[in-house]
């Protein structure tokens, strides 16, 4: 019987010895690629959205500044300024609101880059409005609208963080 206590002593010690856990070995760049790398970006990241911010209110203050001249040229040609003007605003926005997204959950969601896409896209086709275009033109940009749209509504519907809401 000694024998048979002394081998269960041993497993016994093998098994405490497995549960214990190893002492990890450091990686070399991996104190880079987990904390240097993931700070950087997101400081940069967060200077961008600063930078973008400043830019669009420096365009809202010309956008209001350029007003004045409604009074000196054709109401047409200010009209077609100021939609254009603020669409790219919009388009700004967009961008923006993907860049919080990322800083929220460490990554670009595909319908945050659709939507930027398609204010951009439907701003370039409503630039059209007030140029002289080929209809071919304007033909191409709305079949990039209707496929982002598609594409919009598909990565909705089957978002996994759709079917995780459904559970």
């Amino acid at each position: 019987m000694p024998a048979m206590s002394t081998l269960a002593g041993k497993f016994q010690r093998i098994k405490e010895s497995d549960t214990e856990q190893p002492t990890e070995v450091p990686i070399p760049g991996q104190v880079t690629a987990d904390v240097i790398y993931p700070a950087l970006v997101r400081h940069l990241t967060g200077m961008l959205i600063v930078a973008l911010c400043l830019w669009m209110l420096v365009g809202i203050i010309r956008l209001v500044a350029d007003l004045r001249e409604t009074l000196t040229a054709s109401w047409a040609s200010i009209a077609e300024h100021v939609i254009i003007k603020a669409l790219i605003m919009l388009a700004l926005l967009e961008v923006i609101r993907t860049l919080q997204a990322y800083l929220k959950l460490g990554r670009v969601r595909v319908t945050f880059i659709l939507d930027t896409a398609l204010v951009v896209l439907i701003g370039e086709l409503m630039g059209l409005w007030f140029k002289e275009y080929a209809p071919e033109k304007v033909l191409l940009g709305l079949g990039v609208i209707v496929t982002l749209v598609a594409l919009r509504i598909v990565t909705a519907r089957f978002s996994p963080e759709a079917a995780s809401d459904a559970r």
